[in-house]
Order: C-alpha cells, then structure tokens, then sequence
C-alpha cells in the first residue's frame, strides 16, 4: 500500500489530485502557506510545491543517492567501508518558517541530513552535514519524527524537534532544540541551542534502557507550541516500577504522553512528561493516532466556559495499548484543553517540590529518584530549576470523548471554525472522511470516490500486513480539505 496522491475535496467529492511520478514514491507530509495557500509536499526522492488547486508547479529531488545506514560520519564527510546502493530518501520532516520564506525538509539519507528551500522556487538555500549536529535520524521510514518552529521578532527562530532513533540512542537525540539563524549561510545552522560538557539542550536514550528492551523507541506524533510552551505528543514503550519488560513490540504496553518545555530553557529544566488518554463505557483510548491543534471557537468556548481564542487539542485514539503495531479500529476523537494540561502539568510540578513522591521517569533515569523539598513558588510560568528534573508523572491527563468508530479506524483529524463553530474532519483507515460539529451532535461521512488510507503529517508504517498509521488531512481556507491518501 502506497500513500501517493494527495486530494482536494469539497462537500465530500474529489475536486483534483496529484500523484507521485512513480508508483513506489509514496508521499508523507504537506504543509500549507498560511497568506498564499501554496501547497508543499514531502515524499519519497521528492519535495513538490503545487498551486492551492494542486497543480504542480515545481519538483525538488531528494534521492535516490548511495549510501548505507551503517556509515556513520556520511558519505559527505569521510569515505566507508560498507557497500554502497542506491537509497531513497523517505522525507521525514517539513516545515515552514514563514518569515524566513523558506522550508526546512528533512530526509532519511545520510543519517537524516535536512534541507534548507526557498519557498518560492525550492532554491537549496543551506544542506549542513558536516557535523555530528546535523543527522537527525537514520530511520528510513516516515513516522516518528516532529519539529516545532519557535521565531521571536528581531531574532533567530529555535527548531524544537523529537525523533525515533532506531536503536542508535549514541549517535541521536530523541529530542532537542536547535538553532535557526536567519542567515541560511551560518556556520550555527542547526546547531544545538546549548551544548556543554555538562548540560545541553538534547536529552538521549540511555543505553541501559535499550539493554532492558531492544525495541524501546520514543515516536514523537505531534508538535505544537502554544502560549510559552512547546509540545510533542509521543507514543513509547510503559517503563513503571523502573524497567521494561518484553522481548518484543508485541509484548509491551504502550502509552501517549503529553510532553512540555518553556520556549527558550536550552538546558530542558522544564520537560515534564504526563501519560494521555481518554475513555467511554468503560473502553479506554490510550494509542494516539493523530492530533490538531485548533481555536476553540464561540460555541465551543461557551461548553468549556473558555475564552474563544483558547487552544484546544483535537486528538485520536486507538483502544488499548499493547496493538501499535495493529492498532484497533475502536477508536475515538477525543478533546483536550491546553489550560487543563497546563494544570495537570502545575498540580505535579507542586507535589515534587514538596517532596511527594519520585520523579516518575524511568526510562531516562533508570531507577526512583525522589523528589527534593523546596521552597519554591509554582506559577503558569514557571520553567524548573535544577532539581526535580527531568519530571515524570504516573497521573493520566484525561480529556473529553467526543466521538467513537468501530467499523474503521480513525488515523487524521483536523478542524477550523465556521460561524463560531469548531468543525472537525476526521479521516478513516479506509480512507473516508467524517465531518462533526464541536460536539458532535452532527456527524457526516464524507466518503471519497475510491478508498484509501488518509494520514496527516505521518504516512503509515509497514511491517508485514501489519501497520501503524500517523496522521496528514489539512483543512485550507482557499481550497477545502486537502489530505495524503493511497492511490
């Protein structure tokens, strides 16, 4: 199953298409120009960028190149022993940076080198790899991968990204913040915000964890800043009582954690992590598929008694915890307010620096670690200390259930306001479409003229028959719903 036309749909009907030159090029992830409605799209060998229509309009190539994943510097930097063949280069990161009229696109070859584009003609402005700094991840499948792009006026933006590392927790951080000078040009291009012999900003898997469990990944689904924050939505391995069990992916247990930093702390004092979730009639959602962030919108504001302008999660779930690989069509859409995360987050950050309990944070620290008393006020603000970091948490953050499907798998969402209205898309495994109002009082299916799988941001992973599908339906306000599905 390849993923390798995008649609353009309106009141349920497939208005245009593009598709990949070849049948075995799958695509992955879209991003829209927020004023020209441009459409920029990530795939396999290829960055496309196409009219708001989905006419093509210029084609980048990525690959394929020589290379072999065990070659560690690249090719680029010191010549290897391995046998070299033609690779392709599976894009696993694209995002705009929109005051800088650019695009950052990151790929598999090479360790996971990334690109620097200008927006209007897909120019290569900047391709660092001659340093350590600039390989993200050699895992040659789309998935697991999320940036966030933090700009300050007058100043350089900051890149906040998590990754899968695939095993090679020595050579990759699973997340870390880098930098964004404005100058494509700059030796600092990518660079670590903050890298001493003491404290950076990165924080890796320790390979005792990995020695517990072979397969322990963290898959970072979605990322988002919002307020004075930057979030990533993961999906990892449960690491209680201090270890992990299980030999194999099918023997572990699962959990979405909501994972938050300050803008601006490149020492990461202020990551705190919290487990995710949500339930009806009993059946609990813990295996997250998709997330959106979105405006909660006048109706919507008025059942949460919150402001129109607030930010508020859409996200969907598939049941239980132990199918990642297969996850079950019993799914749902499920809502979440970030003030009510903030306050989870708050509520654990008090009981720590009143030295109640342990940090909570196995797979990071290895074993119990407890709290350290101190007196220390805890404001919405605040952005830790250098104790009590970095800080776990057992407590579910729980959120709204809106919305279930059993007969398909829901594996994309997105939503915008119409006339105070939050309206939500949610895209099906079988590549339908389900339109409801904010609270889903009204649901329609808005069925595609063949079927397909719809993802947003992340296509599926193949194991086998088996797969895991991410999240890219995009809602454009000049053309409509815009989503990757297969062809």
């Amino acid at each position: 199953c390849l993923t390798r036309s995008i649609c353009l749909t309106s009141s349920g009907q497939t208005v245009n298409t593009f598709q990949s030159e070849r049948k075995e090029w799958s695509l992955s992830h879209l991003a829209i120009h927020q004023s020209t409605g441009a459409v920029y799209v990530g795939g396999v060998n290829r960055v496309y960028k196409l009219s708001p229509e989905l006419v093509l309009l210029v084609s980048h190539s990525t690959g394929p190149e020589l290379d072999n994943q065990v070659c560690y510097p690249p090719l680029s930097i010191q010549p290897c022993a391995e046998p070299l063949s033609p690779a392709n280069n599976v894009n696993k990161l694209l995002l705009i940076e929109h005051s800088q009229n650019r695009l950052l696109a990151c790929g598999s070859l090479y360790q996971g080198v990334c690109k620097l584009l200008r927006l209007d003609d897909l120019f290569i402005l900047a391709e660092p790899s001659h340093r350590k700094e600039h390989y993200f991840s050699s895992v040659n499948q789309t998935g697991g991968m999320c940036g966030v792009i933090v700009g300050a006026r007058g100043r350089d933006a900051t890149l906040y990204i998590g990754t899968a590392v695939g095993g090679k927790q020595d050579y990759f951080p699973t997340i870390s913040s880098r930098k964004l000078p404005r100058d494509p040009e700059s030796a600092a291009m990518l660079d670590y915000e903050l890298h001493t012999d003491f404290v950076s900003s990165l924080v890796k898997i320790p390979s005792d964890t990995l020695a517990l469990v072979v397969h322990f990944d963290i898959y970072y689904v979605y990322g988002f800043s919002s307020g004075d924050f930057v979030y990533f939505l993961t999906v990892q391995p449960e690491t209680a009582n201090g270890g992990v069990g299980g030999s194999s992916t099918d023997d572990l247990f699962y959990t979405t954690r909501v994972v938050r930093l300050c803008k601006g702390d490149n020492k990461f004092h202020s990551y705190v992590s919290l487990p995710m979730g949500c339930a009806r009639k009993g059946v609990e959602y813990r295996l997250l598929q998709a997330a959106y962030l979105a405006k909660a919108g006048s109706v919507l504001a008025g059942a949460l008694n919150a402001s129109e302008q607030e930010d508020v999660l859409f996200a969907v779930f598939s049941k239980g915890q132990k199918q990642f690989l297969s996850p079950s069509d019993d799914s749902a859409l499920c809502l979440f307010t970030i003030r009510d995360i903030n306050i989870r987050i708050k509520e654990r950050l008090r009981w720590c620096y009143q030295g109640e309990g342990n940090l909570e944070l196995h797979w990071l620290l290895g074993k119990d670690v407890q709290c350290t008393k101190a007196p220390v006020p805890i404001d919405d603000h605040f952005c830790g200390l250098d104790i009590n970091q970095p800080l776990g948490g057992s407590e579910l953050v729980t959120g709204h259930t809106i919305y279930t499907e059993t007969a398909e798998r829901l594996t994309a969402v997105s939503a915008y306001i119409y006339n105070g209205y939050c309206v939500a898309f949610l895209g099906t495994r079988s590549g339908n479409i389900r339109k409801c109002d904010v609270l889903c009082e009204n649901v329609s299916a808005m069925s595609l003229s063949s079927p397909g799988m719809v993802t947003r941001g992340h296509t599926e992973l193949w194991s086998g028959s088996r797969k895991h599908c991410g999240n890219d339906v995009v809602f454009s306000p000049q053309t409509g719903v815009q989503e990757v599905r297969e062809k």
